[in-house]
């Protein structure tokens, strides 16, 4: 608890034993007998007011604070009226009087709002721990010399020195040494890493063991620890439909219950009197008006507007636990709706870690001729296939040889080598420029190239399957995920085998970076199934089901799918900067399986959102009912009021209870 918490809780708790202290006295009679019969009242109106105060001062100044700027109608202000007139009613001879109530109803109120504050500061203490990833200083080597600087000062290509126990500063590329690198604030894994020379490393990790000579590829701001620290405090001022329903729900809500608690207060009394000749009894104004405070206190809509942003709170910040970042309540409440989710293949399902396994030259070309000329035209690309191909090729790359470079976007890559004009990629490449090719019975990415328009050749790239992508797909249908749909440039029969192998429901293969979009709008409504009569694309869009649809991607070329999703769900730790910024969900160990556990979460902060507002509004609406019909007392719209919000506080708080 802070310091502010700790003297707030220390007020309560003193209020609370003076409180229960004068309750002993007025029960025993002490009061009367000290004060006198006729004093005792008046004795007992003093000395509850004196809890009253100690705990609700701050409360009372809140509301005439509100009142003078315009803002009257919230909690504070209720809390105030209804206190205040319950200790008015002394003035009311004829009336029992209500001050131990009043005096009550505030002090519980307070300890409401206490843990209220408690809880929302353990829900933040999880996201509080993410933003602890922020390193304070960065050691960089200038002049054979380690200077401690700023991490905004250091600029990509400087050489920083991280020694073991220290955060890795920026995200960059280790050049000497190797050592152990606890991710687990970023990515919620327990295992460390190990980083050795040419391995990336990501800012925001500790490094454990060993001294680490790092090149950095981003300035600071870049990088992703920055990235993260952004999302997280973003991710408050988005909120979810069911929020922002509540936020103005209260707005029109607590108007319209003050001027029923007023027009309770006052319309009956004053209709009786005229109608019976008793419009000056005080106790049957006593009776309203106590009807009316009591209305007034059950009707402070606290509850609702703690519970429900408390339960999204907890919900994120359970989720970052885990390593998985959600921008905001509204992408929660929309994930918890997916029905149908969406893959990208290649580095989302399967590891995107190419190698060549074949290499199958035409007549004429050997293999080592196939290998070079695919690799020189590759040389000035970024895919992983071409990075597979340069890696078979080793050190056999000649840029001296390559005129020109033009990468194909969907088909491959156009190069001039020598003078001679080389094409190295799939089959529709081939098709654009009428060379006829060979195709080959095995299971992989197929990469064919030709040499002045003569086929020399194919290589066969294979990629594998990461280890938890089946079990991903299991859990998602069991999560009740209607419908799983893999989407790759591959070719068909590589798309299928690794379909069938993982399980998913159905697949696209061959398509161009552009197909993705409206490939995923299709899958968005339902097609007519089979059986039913398949009319043109103009059908009604009453016939159709629109279903709730997320996709899964890490590459560049998927954010503006990732963009045009529900939810958009980017594999982060290795995702593109571009992927994770169109993103709604960060997925930041690049596992599979965690995207049916961001569902889940999603799903359960829901569940209690809908019973915190289903217990709210019954109960309330309930105890309202009863106090209009002079049924319920004070002590049960305590009940109402604040036990209520206590209760719904605790339900809100499961949703930051997640397993690792």
């Amino acid at each position: 608890m802070t310091d502010k918490q700790i003297r707030w809780r220390n007020r309560i708790l003193f209020a609370l034993l003076l409180f229960a202290a004068i309750l002993v006295c007025e029960g025993t009679g002490l009061i009367e007998r000290v004060a006198g019969e006729g004093n005792a009242l008046w004795v007992e109106f003093a000395l509850f007011l004196i809890p009253y105060l100690i705990a609700g001062y701050d409360v009372i100044a809140k509301a005439a604070r509100n009142l003078a700027h315009g803002h009257a109608l919230d909690e504070n202000f209720l809390m105030t009226v209804a206190t205040l007139g319950a200790f008015a009613l002394v003035l009311f001879p004829h009336t029992e009087p209500h001050m131990t109530e009043g005096a009550a109803v505030m002090l519980f109120y307070q300890v409401g709002e206490l843990f209220q504050s408690y809880a929302v500061a353990k829900s933040r203490k999880s996201i509080a721990d993410m933003m602890d990833i922020a390193p304070e200083y960065a050691n960089v080597l200038r002049d054979g010399a380690i200077v401690q600087v700023d991490p905004y000062e250091v600029e990509p290509g400087d050489t920083i020195v991280i020694k073991p126990g220290e955060r890795v500063p920026l995200d960059g590329i280790v050049t000497k040494g190797e050592s152990q690198i606890d991710t687990a604030a970023l990515t919620g894994e327990s295992v460390p890493r190990t980083a050795r020379p040419d391995d990336e490393v990501i800012s925001g990790c500790v490094n454990l063991s060993g001294t680490l000579t790092v090149t950095a590829t981003k300035p600071y701001e870049d990088s992703t620890v920055s990235r993260i620290l952004e999302l997280v405090e973003n991710a408050a001022e988005k909120k979810a439909r069911t929020e922002s329903f509540i936020t103005r729900f209260a707005r029109y809500y607590t108007p319209i219950v003050v001027g029923l608690a007023v027009a309770l207060a006052l319309i009956p009394p004053a209709a009786i009197g005229l109608a019976m000749g008793t419009i000056g009894d005080g106790q049957l104004w006593a009776d309203w008006i106590l009807r009316g405070l009591t209305f007034l206190v059950v009707s402070c809509p606290c509850a609702l507007v703690i519970s429900v942003p408390l339960s999204f709170f907890g919900g994120i910040g359970g989720a970052s636990r885990l390593g998985i970042l959600v921008k905001g309540s509204n992408y929660l409440e929309m994930l918890a709706r997916v029905d149908t989710v969406v893959f990208d293949k290649t580095g989302t399902l399967t590891s995107g870690t190419f190698a060549v396994r074949e290499m199958l030259p035409a007549s004429g070309f050997t293999a080592d001729q196939l290998l070079t000329l695919a690799a020189h035209a590759e040389a000035a690309s970024n895919h992983p296939i071409a990075v597979s191909v340069r890696a078979a090729a080793g050190d056999a790359i000649d840029f001296a040889r390559i005129s020109s470079s033009e990468e194909l976007g969907g088909h491959g890559v156009k190069a001039v080598i020598d003078g001679d004009i080389v094409l190295a990629g799939n089959d529709k490449l081939m098709y654009l420029h009428d060379i006829a090719y060979e195709t080959h019975d095995f299971i992989g990415t197929q990469v064919h190239v030709a040499v002045n328009g003569t086929y020399a050749g194919t290589l066969v790239i294979g990629d594998t399957v990461k280890a938890d992508a089946k079990q991903a797909i299991t859990d998602l249908h069991a999560a009740g995920v209607r419908k799983t749909v893999m989407l790759t440039g591959d070719r068909a029969d590589v798309a299928q085998a690794v379909s069938a192998d993982l399980g998913v429901d159905e697949f696209r293969a061959e398509l161009l970076p552009q197909d993705k979009v409206s490939i995923l709008e299709q899958l968005m409504e339902d097609a007519p199934r089979d059986g039913e009569q398949h009319v043109d694309s103009q059908r009604d869009s009453s016939q159709r089901t629109t279903h709730t649809t997320a996709f899964v991607g890490d590459g560049i070329n998927d954010a503006p799918v990732l963009t045009r999703a529900d939810v958009g769900i980017a594999m982060g730790a290795m995702g593109s900067d571009a992927a994770i910024e169109a993103a709604d969900v960060v997925l930041m160990d690049d596992r599979p399986t965690n995207i049916a556990r961001a569902i889940a979460i999603a799903r359960k902060t829901m569940r209690i959102v809908r019973q915190n507002i289903a217990f709210a509004l019954g109960v309330k609406f309930a105890v309202l009912v009863l106090a209009a019909l002079g049924l319920a007392n004070m002590w049960m719209a305590v009940f109402a009021d604040v036990g209520v919000a206590v209760l719904a506080i605790l339900n809100a708080m499961r949703a930051m209870r997640v397993k690792r």
